[in-house]
C-alpha cells in the first residue's frame, strides 16, 4: 500500500484504503468508508457513513460525501449506504447523501460522472454512467438519472423524477416530470424542446436512426394523440429501432408523466 496523507488530515481506524490514495489538508474521513485505488481527496473534505468510493475518483475542496440523509424519517440507528463507482469527479463543495430505509437503503452512483461545484445528490438517488451535472444542480430524493444525461447549472429535480438516457436539460430548469431519452428540455417548468441533436451526434447515432427518432417524437409529443394511441402509432410505423424501443419503454413505465 502506498498512500500520501497530509499530517493535518484525520482518518478513522475503520477506514479501508487501496493503493496510491492521496488525502489533503484538514480532510476528515471516518466511519465505514472504503477508498479504492488512486483516489484523491482534497483539502477540507468530509467522508463518513457506510460509503464506498471507487478507484480513480477525485474529491475537490470541501466536498461532503456520505453525511446522513436530509430526511426527517431517517433515524441515527438506520444502517444505510452510499456506493460510488470509478473515475467520478466531485468538484468543490459537492454534497452526496446515502439512502434511506424507506427508499431501499442505498444511493448509487456509477462510473465516469462529473459533478460540478456545489451540486447536491440527495438520498436514494440512482445515477448511471458518463453523466454531467453542472454547477448548483440539486437532485431531490429518489431521482433516477440514466447514462450520458447532462443537466444544466442551477436546475432543480423533483423527487422520484427520472432523467432519460442521453438527454439534455437546459440551465435554470425546474424538472418535475420525467425527461424522455434523447430529448432536449428547458424551462420552468421544463418542457420538451426537441431532440438532443448534439448528444446524438456525439454518440454516433446513425443519421437514419435520428430521422426516425424525430418522426417518433412528433407522433408522441406533437400529434395531439393521447399517450396510449401515440405509442401504438409509433410501434406500428417505426418499430424495430433500439432507440425508439428505449423511448417507448421509458414512457410506458412513467409514473410522474412526461415533461
Amino acid at each position: 500500500m502506498s498512500e500520501s496523507i497530509h499530517k493535518t488530515a484525520i482518518v478513522g481506524e475503520g477506514v479501508k484504503m487501496g493503493r496510491n490514495v492521496t488525502i489533503g489538508p484538514y480532510a476528515i474521513i471516518d466511519g465505514n468508508v472504503t477508498l479504492g485505488d488512486n483516489v484523491i481527496i482534497g483539502a477540507h473534505c468530509v467522508l463518513e457513513g457506510h460509503t464506498i468510493i471507487g478507484s480513480g475518483c477525485q474529491l475537490h475542496t470541501g466536498a461532503v460525501i456520505g453525511s446522513p440523509p436530509q430526511d426527517r424519517k431517517h433515524q441515527k440507528k438506520d444502517k444505510v449506504f452510499l456506493t460510488i463507482g470509478a473515475n467520478n469527479v466531485f468538484r468543490e463543495y459537492v454534497t452526496v447523501n446515502p439512502g434511506t430505509i424507506e427508499g431501499g437503503g442505498t444511493t448509487k452512483i456509477g462510473d465516469n460522472n462529473l459533478f460540478m461545484a456545489c451540486c447536491h445528490v440527495a438520498h436514494d438517488c440512482q445515477i448511471g454512467n458518463d453523466c454531467v451535472l453542472a454547477n448548483y444542480v440539486g437532485l431531490s430524493g429518489h431521482v433516477t438519472i440514466e447514462d450520458r444525461a447532462v443537466i444544466g447549472g442551477l436546475s432543480g429535480v423533483h423527487q422520484y423524477t427520472r432523467i432519460g438516457y442521453l438527454s439534455m436539460i437546459g440551465g435554470c430548469s425546474k424538472i418535475n416530470q420525467d425527461v424522455p431519452p434523447y430529448s432536449l428540455v428547458d424551462g420552468n417548468p421544463a418542457t420538451l424542446r426537441g431532440l438532443n441533436i448534439v448528444g446524438l451526434k456525439r454518440a454516433v447515432v446513425p443519421s437514419a436512426n435520428q430521422r426516425d427518432l424525430r418522426k417518433a417524437f412528433k407522433i408522441l409529443f406533437n400529434s395531439g394523440l393521447n399517450r396510449t394511441n401515440a405509442v401504438s402509432q409509433v410501434q406500428a410505423e417505426l418499430n424495430g429501432l433500439p432507440e425508439i424501443h428505449r423511448v417507448i419503454e421509458f414512457i410506458q413505465i412513467s409514473k410522474r408523466g412526461i415533461s
